[in-house]
């Protein structure tokens, strides 16, 4: 049987990891009221391991660095390395809400189920949610969606049948799993590059079959991290990829040399692959680059440009779709492959709904997030307080907007949905926040 609470003043969060505790943490220095929710027994999201819907491996590491990913306020501590393991971040983030007391906000092994609005923009929504297996419902003032973006695996589906083991990059945990086996990764993005060093290392053999063309970046460009040289002087578009393509044929070479293909699209058009490694090993023979798959045949696999190998398993690196099953998509403005939301968080027309974290962008970073978040914590406290600048935001949002892709044309693909130029972005949403606190002073 339904419970239901005294919660009609707060609003219902949904998530505990990275996102869901920047925006736990914002709220309350807004004075916002709200309830949290998470499915696991603690806070880390994705970042824990032990984690029902995490899709961390063992040998899982940040592809930023440290100092370009952690949030102002809370440096990740001294002896951290510089490009972090998954257990680093899981105590960081654990660290994170114990510092700002966040744990005491959330209920934890509990799994929201249902939102829905009771009738139009700020009469409230239904929540529905399993605590102890028992159904549990309350009505909130609103949703704060913050339930990541990297758990609903994207697998593709191929031409005839499989006879050894089939799995997603999500199903992949330790690199015992290629012991002994012939492996094909298919996809050569972040996670499938990490992934095929793994099956490198631990397989009989490993091939890797790409569809497109990729920009490789290495970790470490003169001894620093990548992402931490240059940006102290900000150059046009065209300039910087001029600058930043010479650097890389320095640095990495011709990945073309090694049989990937040539991207068919600028730099920048994509999200980079942040890995020098995997060419490394094609120089050196260990990974054989191959064409996209035609089909499958027991344990034989024909690929496109005529080819065939037989493999004992397949692991498919080849993403994550936007997955939130809890709501409605059309009560989230969705079109196409994800919800066409104002500074990728705020529905068009209700107050009262917002998601949290669906938003990429290279060197973006948790802080570029956690000022999402405080947009959005200070826009409902403004509201409240029927203050102009929350006013103008609202009719911002509702008479209509655009991505904010810098101009950048980025290709066409469902991840790329959300994907926003990080200037454009941060500055877009550091422009409201401050405006908001003008008003709030």
């Amino acid at each position: 049987m339904a419970v239901e609470q005294e919660t009609k003043e707060k609003f219902a969060l949904i998530g505990a990891g990275p996102m869901g505790l920047a925006m736990a943490k914002t709220l309350v220095e807004q004075g916002v009221s709200f309830q949290g929710f998470e499915l696991h027994s603690d806070v880390g999201g994705l970042w824990d391991i032990d984690g029902p819907r995490s899709t961390m491996y063992d040998t899982a590491h940040l592809i930023s660095s440290k100092t370009m990913t952690e949030f102002d306020d809370f440096p990740m501590p001294e002896g951290t390395a510089e490009y972090p393991s998954h257990v680093e971040l899981r105590d960081y983030f654990r660290n994170f809400a114990l510092k700002f007391d966040l744990y005491r906000h959330y209920l934890f092994n509990t799994e929201v189920t249902r939102v829905e609005p009771l009738g139009e923009n700020g009469d409230g929504w239904r929540v529905s949610w399993l605590e102890d297996s028992v159904q549990r419902e309350a009505v909130f003032a609103g949703i704060l969606i913050a339930n990541g973006t990297l758990s609903e695996p994207n697998m593709p589906e191929f031409q005839g049948t499989f006879s050894g083991e089939l799995i997603h990059s999500s199903q992949y945990r330790s690199p015992d799993q290629f012991c002994d086996k012939r492996v094909l990764i298919v996809g050569a993005g972040n996670s499938g590059c990490d992934i095929a060093i793994d099956a490198i290392h631990h397989g009989k053999m490993c091939d890797i079959s790409v569809r497109r063309g990729y920009y490789f970046v290495p970790k470490y460009i003169f001894g620093k991290p990548a992402d931490t040289v240059g940006g102290a002087i900000k150059l046009p578009m065209w300039l910087k990829r001029r600058i930043d393509g010479i650097i890389l044929r320095w640095f990495v070479g011709d990945p073309q040399k090694y049989g990937f293909p040539k991207p068919e699209y600028a730099l920048y058009e994509s999200h980079p692959v942040v890995n020098s490694l995997i060419l490394f090993h094609a120089g050196h023979g260990d990974i054989r680059v191959r064409a996209d798959i035609e089909g499958l045949d027991g344990k034989t696999v024909h690929f496109q440009d005529g080819t065939k190998t037989d493999y004992d398993m397949i692991l498919a690196a080849t993403g994550y779709s936007l997955h939130y099953p809890f709501i409605d998509k059309q009560l989230l403005n969705w079109k196409d492959d994800a919800p066409q939301l104002f500074l990728n968080a705020m529905h068009p027309k209700r107050d009262d709904i917002f998601v949290l974290g669906m938003v990429e962008a290279t060197g973006l970073g948790w802080q570029g997030r956690h000022e999402q978040a405080e947009l959005v914590a200070r826009y409902i406290r403004g509201l409240v307080a029927n203050n102009a600048a929350a006013k103008t935001i609202q009719a911002e949002k509702k008479s209509g907007f655009e991505r904010l892709t810098g101009g950048m044309n980025y290709i066409k693909l469902a991840r790329m949905a959300y994907y926003v130029d990080k200037d454009a972005f941060r500055g877009a949403v550091t422009k409201r926040i401050k405006m908001l606190k003008r008003e709030q002073a």
